[in-house]
């Protein structure tokens, strides 16, 4: 068992019978989603919202029920991975392109819990480029309005010769800021940005972390105010 699959499985013993459950997107997601799957045929009862196509085409597979927002207030549980966790469990999350979905089913989540190997505990996030999602319209002048406000390197994500495009049908800037001292500043100001749709900073949003080691352990981090 790797450290991906260590905490994709580990994270899946939260998911109880009854639970509407988001289910994330990613190399890390896909174990949790697997485990789920043996849990469901096992017998667990449970509903799930997918937060992209390949996760949706994964819970097809394992025959979980999926259903669509509107039949649900809220989640009980959402399981994601992470791009980078730093000590605060704030989090980078896009490099699969899916970060406006995820954010949106972490925030509608009564516990959002996000799986890492130990690669992903950074000291300060900042080192692993910053996804951001904007609008194709017009979005040369969003980009040029974020690289005069900041003086760092931004690169529009491709796919093949193609300008890579959402599931949502938007684009991608990848960001590079470097040592990000104030996540939660940073995202307040890249959000008030008419253009930006989204970014992949995490902040106060995650209350469990669950991380996976290469010869198959866990460790669990909650937030110093998450349920236990």
């Amino acid at each position: 068992m790797n450290a991906k699959q260590a905490a994709g499985y580990r994270a899946a013993e939260w998911v109880k019978d009854g639970m509407t459950v988001g289910l994330g997107t990613g190399s890390t997601a896909y174990y949790a989603i697997e485990k789920i799957g043996e849990m469901v045929r096992d017998g667990l009862r449970i509903r799930a919202i997918a937060t992209s196509n390949a996760s949706e085409e994964l819970a097809v597979k394992y025959q979980i029920p999926l259903i669509q927002a509107g039949e649900v207030d809220k989640l009980d549980l959402a399981i994601d991975g992470a791009d980078e966790v730093d000590p605060q469990m704030a989090l980078i999350k896009g490099g699969g392109g899916a970060l406006l979905r995820e954010k949106l089913v972490a925030i509608n989540s009564d516990r959002f819990i996000v799986i890492a190997d130990q690669g992903k505990m950074v000291s300060s996030l900042g080192r692993f480029k910053l996804p951001i999602e904007l609008v194709p319209f017009c979005y040369e002048w969003t980009l040029r309005e974020l690289k005069s406000r900041y003086d760092i390197p931004f690169e529009l994500r491709m796919q093949g010769d193609q300008l890579y495009v959402t599931d949502n049908g938007n684009y991608i800037v990848d960001a590079a800021f470097g040592q990000i001292t104030d996540p939660a500043r940073l995202s307040e100001e890249l959000k008030a940005m008419t253009g930006v749709v989204e970014h992949g900073l995490f902040v106060g949003i995650a209350q469990t972390v669950v991380i996976g080691y290469e010869d198959g352990r866990t460790e669990i981090k909650e937030a110093p105010c998450s349920n236990q």
